[in-house]
């Protein structure tokens, strides 16, 4: 069931065979609430959204947002509830945003934030962060080397 009016930005078959290496689709209960997250935590640019279907893109990466109701004939439409947690397990790592920002704004919207922005032995500083509709997303950035030699 789309609740869409009017055409949608670009064909789905055109943006379909444009689609690269891996992307992301998620399952969100609210377009409208989900959305917020991924402008202002994630920093992400809406290339596109109507109530059904959202492009965003932060750098380089690109991924996509499907409401739940246009997913009623998929076969993952029996596993969508209210009370589930979507993406256990999987951590969505967005590097290239400053993680720092991206806790203050999760804070600022009460998303929940399991570890705040921190800096870790694999050269990145991450904060690791539920959205509202339970995915994990983990910003990041580099930590600049120390001294001119890296050490």
């Amino acid at each position: 069931m789309k609740k869409r009016t009017g055409d949608p930005w670009m064909p789905a078959d055109a943006y379909g065979r444009s689609l690269k290496g891996l992307s992301l689709n998620l399952l969100v209960r609210d377009m409208a609430a989900a959305l917020p997250f991924h402008e202002k935590v994630l920093g992400a640019t809406v290339v596109y959204a109507d109530p059904d279907f959202a492009v965003l893109r932060h750098g380089e990466a690109e991924w996509m947002l499907h409401a739940d109701h246009t997913y009623l004939d998929h076969p993952l439409s029996g596993s969508l509830s209210a009370d589930l947690h979507r993406g256990i397990g999987a951590e969505l790592r967005l590097h290239g945003r400053d993680p720092d920002a991206a806790e203050a704004a999760a804070r600022e919207l009460g998303a929940i934030v399991l570890a705040g922005a921190m800096d870790k032995v694999h050269g990145l500083r991450e904060v690791v962060i539920i959205d509202p509709d339970g995915y994990v997303w983990v910003p990041d950035a580099p930590i600049p080397p120390e001294g001119p030699s890296g050490s």
